[in-house]
This record gives structure tokens, sequence and C-alpha cells, in this order.
């Protein structure tokens, strides 16, 4: 196992790193120069490898027709319509993993879905239901900040907000006159070390996303801590979110508040069981491995045709 990554990554698989470090943690760092850098000390060394794993979107792709070495992409969203034509153009070479089923394009061919894991150990049960609501994620249109405030404010319960405000103008405008200290506060971006703290300490989380999400890291971290998740089902979130068990699908802010009501009553035991086999780290490496090994036969069996692999 090889890791390509910026050279500060903690790993156990032999690292090659370029970059020094994530280029939006250093701004001297021009960031398509070290992407280029990146992705091709990759493909230089493409014979070495049995196969290659691609997290980093679609620019990797335009590189995968020069070299005999199947490439697994696993495909993060798509940020734009406008990127999917790369993603069609290297479909009958690819091999492309979705992240949830939701999130599978109708012009491309998928081996497998592969929901994302987590280390359930850094995430402690909390048995007892908490005394506020939170929204943990960006503060941005898409992620419903305005929406978690009128469900708290109507359900007569305080809200925490943690993230990074990636919509200034959103957040100046219509999140921070309503954020008194008390009723609402913004306790700004959270790191590890309070993660666990502040999910296991909410009565629900908010996640009433003005979009269809790929997936939703918070809403499996807050279920592995015991605390229902409120969300709209929208993109992941059916997959994820088991009714009247570990959260409630609402299609309304009035289905919200209603929720946020109904939510001490769930067991918060049966919250984190319902995400203990189904996002566990490990079930996930487990997924990837086994998929490793069918990409690999599969692209030793086809012909070539054109300079890649027929599927």
């Amino acid at each position: 196992m090889t890791l390509f990554a910026t050279a500060d990554s903690v790993t156990s698989a032999r690292l090659v790193g370029t970059a020094p470090t994530g280029y939006s943690e250093d701004s001297a760092l021009h960031a398509k120069a070290w992407e280029g850098l990146h992705i091709s000390a990759v493909f230089e060394r493409a014979e070495e490898f049995d196969l290659i794993h691609n997290s980093f979107d679609f620019l990797p792709l335009t590189y995968s027709g020069l070299v005999a070495t199947p490439v697994v992409t696993t495909i993060h969203g798509f940020s734009s319509e406008l990127i999917v034509p790369v993603f069609e153009k290297y479909n009958r070479r690819g091999y492309y993993v979705a992240i949830s089923d939701a999130d599978r394009h109708e012009n491309l061919d998928y081996v497998a879905t592969i929901h994302h894991g987590i280390d359930l150990s850094e995430f402690d049960l909390e048995r007892e239901s908490g005394d506020y609501l939170l929204f943990f994620g960006r503060i941005h249109p898409d992620k419903g900040t305005v929406e978690a405030i009128e469900v708290a404010e109507r359900a007569g319960m305080p809200l925490t907000i943690a993230g990074i405000i990636q919509d200034r103008d959103y957040f100046e405008r219509l999140v921070e006159p309503r954020i008194d200290g008390q009723r609402v506060r913004y306790i700004g971006p959270v790191g590890r070390d309070r993660r666990g703290e502040l999910l296991g300490g909410a009565r629900a989380l908010l996640h009433l996303v003005n979009f269809d999400e790929p997936f939703g890291f918070s809403v499996v971290e807050a279920m592995a801590c015991g605390t229902p998740v409120i969300a709209r089902p929208r993109g992941s979130m059916p997959e994820i979110v088991r009714e009247d068990e570990s959260g409630f699908l609402v299609a309304s802010l009035d289905e919200a508040v209603a929720a946020v009501h109904t939510a001490e009553s769930l067991d918060r035991a049966a919250v984190r069981a319902s995400v203990e086999q189904r996002f566990d780290a490990n079930r996930m490496v487990d997924d990837y491995l086994a998929l490793y090994r069918r990409v690999v036969a599969l692209d030793r069996a086809q012909p070539v045709e054109d300079g890649g692999a027929v599927r």
C-alpha cells in the first residue's frame, strides 16, 4: 500500500508526499501546480501497482488512458454537471464507485456503492437526551442553517451552531443577526477533541439540507453518539437515517418541529446500533479490499480495445 498525499500526512502506508501540506492550509502554495505534481507522481509510477485508487475527483482520469494499471475512482459527488463529460469519456475503461445509491449519475456505470465509514471508537454513546439542538456543518444555504434556527425557535429549544462559514454573505445577512449567545449560539469549527461531546450532548441533530447530499458524515457521527437526526429526505439521507429508529425524515419545518418533541422518546442505544455495522470503518475497508480483488481479476480477464479495458 502506497499513499500519495501531502508530505505531512500520518499513515502506516508507504507515503509519497508531493505538496508539503494542504494548499488550503498554506496560501503560498499554488493549488493547480501542486495538483499537477501530485497526480503525475502517481501515474509515472503506475506500473509498480496492481491498482490505483483515485479519490481526487475527475482530473486523474485524464491520465488513466496512458497507463495499463486499472483505476478505481470513488466519486464524492458532482460539484457541477459540467464535470460529468470527463467521467463519461473514461466510463468504459474506469471503475467507478458511488458513495451512496442516491449519488449515482444516470450516464455512468458503477462497479459498487460503498458508503463511508467512521472509527466508532472515537464516538461514545450518550444514553441521556441533551437539552439543546445542534447544527453541525458548513454554514451555507445548501446545509439549512437558517432552517435549523427556525425549527429550534419554534420548538422552544436552544440551538448550537458549529462549523466553518462557507458563505459569508449568507451568514452575515441571515444567521448572525439571530445569534444571541443563549437561544442561538455559534461556536465556530469544532475539531476531533470536542466533536464527540458536542454531538452526544444534543437532543437531536438538525440536518435540513436544501440539496441532494451525496453523504453526511455528521449524520453518521451523531447517530454513533446515540443522537437522533432530523433530516430532509434528500440525497443519501433515506439510506442513512432509519425512520423512527435513528431519526426522522421530514418534508416541512412543521414536521421537523414535531420530530424535535418526539426525538426524546427514541432509544439512544438503538440509534447507535443502527450505524454500528452499516457505517463502521472496518466494513468500508473490507468492501474496498473485496472490490480491489474483483477489479484486478476483471481487468486481467478483459480484452484490450483502443488502448483500454472493455467492460
